[in-house]
């Protein structure tokens, strides 16, 4: 339970869509934030999303962006303010047990899957990869070990089946929102409760990088569409090479037909569209495509291919 007639006081790592909203409920409820800590927007990253600096700097609150958040001095400033929480909304690097120790009632971490489902990095991304027709937010007592300590509340989202993985992170986002508000009167008053993971309910799952997009020939045409909605803009994107040329399919949707018995992994062009033919012999309707010159349509496919279709490179 909090002092009485003394505000809460809470630290907050925070990045990205979801630090921005967590860290404007806390304000929105009374919740005294000392210290705020942050990343720099990296150069080679597509930032797409809000910024936490920038909500913090307009509520004059002191915000900081250090390359390594376990500095001495830093946790010394934080002990000092005498925190009665630590809030960890979508902040990208693992808090070691120092800064754990630090807050009076405990530190929690926001996580954008369903927990235990989804553990570990990108899991919106992960969730619409492996087809889930459903993830949310859930809000967690933070230990050393990633995504592992008892859940406090969490909210579920569909996942329709052409939803991209962005369209996804933003219910995702209203669901922290969501899920936050509904527990913070109970945190502060010290009547939430808590309840363990069966962590045999879910796994562990790493980050990714822009060449994990790589379309697998012998991928199912229902994996390719969870792989291209999963990697759409603003990610990187599903891509293969046909006939040298790399292409990044940008959407697709699954086509109802009895499937070709010729599988194979080819790029189509036909009636005046374009067609992935997968290796289960199921077919794609390609809505969107490009390549380092600029969108790919039928006749931009005619002028690089010339003819009715080109497999996939070796």
């Amino acid at each position: 339970m909090m002092k009485p007639d003394l505000p809460a006081r809470a630290i907050v790592f925070a990045y990205h869509d979801v630090g921005v909203r967590c860290l404007r409920v806390l304000l929105d409820a009374g919740v005294e934030v000392p210290l705020v800590i942050t990343h720099e927007d990296s150069p080679g990253e597509n930032i797409w999303f809000a910024s936490v600096a920038q909500v913090a700097a307009e509520n004059g609150l002191r915000c900081v962006a250090p390359s390594d958040a376990h500095l001495p001095e830093l946790l010394a400033e934080a002990a000092a303010s005498n925190p009665d929480f630590l809030f960890s909304f979508y902040y990208r690097h693992m808090l070691k047990a120092a800064w754990l120790n630090v807050p009076r009632c405990g530190a929690f971490n926001m996580h954008g899957s369903l927990l235990p489902q989804y553990r570990g990095r990108v899991p919106v991304n992960w969730a619409v990869i492996e087809g889930a027709r459903e993830t949310g937010a859930t809000l967690h007592r933070m230990n050393e070990k990633p995504d592992n300590g008892a859940i406090v509340d969490q909210c579920a989202v569909p996942i329709l089946k052409d939803d991209t993985a962005s369209e996804v992170f933003g219910k995702v986002v209203t669901a922290a929102e969501i899920v936050l508000a509904r527990s913070l009167p109970r945190m502060l008053d010290g009547t939430a409760t808590e309840r363990a993971q069966d962590l045999s309910q879910g796994g562990y799952y790493g980050g990714r990088k822009p060449e994990d997009g790589r379309i697998p020939p012998s991928a199912s045409a229902q994996q390719i569409h969870n792989l291209v909605r999963a990697l759409a803009a603003p990610y990187p994107g599903a891509f293969c090479r046909f006939g040298g040329c790399e292409i990044v399919i940008d959407r697709t949707r699954l086509v109802e037909q009895k499937p070709n018995t010729d599988a194979a992994l080819r790029l189509i062009n036909e009636n005046n569209a374009l067609w992935l033919q997968a290796a289960d012999g199921s077919m794609l309707h390609v809505l969107a495509a490009h390549d380092s010159d600029g969108p790919i349509d039928p006749a931009g496919f005619a002028r690089r291919f010339g003819g009715r279709s080109v497999s996939v490179d070796s």
